[in-house]
């Protein structure tokens, strides 16, 4: 009888991943043909022995400049930023227990983009200060909320009702800048807030693909940790987590990654918010979901990419089309959780 139940626990887990494995290679698959399609399609499209010869390195007229210059750069950012937004998400909701604290619901990406916006309106800023700017943003804006939401013991309620309250007042603060703003600087500031690829360019993206490289890892390696987490702080505790210093490692590692891509491409709306969710209905139980979340933020900013410079008549960033695919699973989030009695 026990050998039965444990061979039953081993084929069960084998069947667990193998689909995991499979669900994660199919959206690394679909990311890579996203990435190909951001290479190949433009106004003018390129047929696939050209874009690999340009990334080689050799020299093909028009293509050399349009793949090489404007389309790789464009997408590397859209593959890095949506990776980060993903995993960044995704972390926060594991480690908090709630869909809605993401860093775009609590106030993180709003800390980034008032930041920047006083940057480019007031201080009328170059890129770089305007990122540097974004980046510590986000940083002192996470760090506020979480210092008001421990208190005498650390509450996920408290965080993020506290995280909705600063985001509603940075809302404001950038509403505000936009009213006094110079005609000649709307445009750029709204360029950036509404989160968007146009305009990447190589030696912009080196500081975020250096943090992501660098922090993901880290995220990869406290992922146990992180599903421990979830279980609550006295079961984690029980299992030997260190749940402070765990907690603050994987906050300091997803606002940075976050904050650098919102420094790159603005606040793509709603990736963090989708990605974790959606990558945890494909994957399941039982295993970590941090790298199936980061290819699902990759797939939904070069889809958005793609369908804003394709699908209409006028061209809409990214932010756009994500912003219209997110806030009806919001309302509909919100109305299930109100019916569960969550909120």
């Amino acid at each position: 009888m026990i050998n039965e139940t444990v061979n039953q626990i081993i084929v069960n887990r084998t069947k667990r991943r193998r689909h995991y494995l499979f669900v994660t290679s199919f959206l690394a698959f679909t990311a890579l043909a996203l990435s190909c399609a951001m290479l190949m399609l433009g106004n003018t499209m390129y047929p696939v022995q050209d874009v690999i010869r340009v990334l080689l390195g050799e020299e093909v007229q028009g293509a050399s400049f349009a793949v090489g210059t404007i389309r790789f750069p464009r997408m590397l950012a859209g593959v890095f930023a949506g990776f980060a937004f993903g995993v960044a998400g995704t972390v926060f909701q594991t480690m908090l227990r709630n869909p809605l604290a993401n860093p775009n619901v609590i106030g993180i990406t709003a800390g980034s983009s008032a930041a920047a916006v006083f940057c480019i309106i007031v201080l009328q800023a170059s890129n770089t200060v305007v990122s540097i700017a974004s980046i510590f943003g986000g940083l002192a804006t996470a760090l506020l909320i979480f210092l008001l939401a421990k208190g005498n013991s650390f509450s996920i309620g408290r965080l993020i009702l506290i995280g909705i309250g600063i985001q509603a007042m940075l809302n404001s603060v950038i509403s505000y800048l936009l009213l006094i703003g110079q005609q000649h600087d709307l445009p750029t500031a709204m360029r950036w807030l509404s989160g968007s690829l146009n305009g990447a360019k190589m030696e912009s993206l080196y500081p975020l693909i250096l943090t992501v490289l660098i922090f993901a890892p880290i995220i990869l390696v406290l992922g146990k940790r992180l599903d421990m987490l979830e279980l609550g702080e006295q079961a984690a505790t029980s299992l030997g987590v260190d749940t402070d210093k765990t907690r603050l490692l994987l906050v300091v590692s997803s606002v940075l990654i976050i904050a650098l891509a919102t420094a790159t491409t603005g606040p793509i709306a709603f990736v963090a918010f989708l990605a974790g969710p959606i990558a945890k209905r494909l994957v399941g139980v039982g295993f970590s979901n941090i790298i199936p979340a980061g290819l699902v933020g990759i797939i939904l900013v070069l889809a958005a990419d793609l369908i804003g410079q394709f699908a209409f008549t006028a061209r809409y960033p990214a932010g756009v089309i994500t912003g219209i695919l997110g806030a009806p699973y919001l309302i509909y989030l919100l109305i299930r959780m109100n019916r569960k009695g969550d909120l």
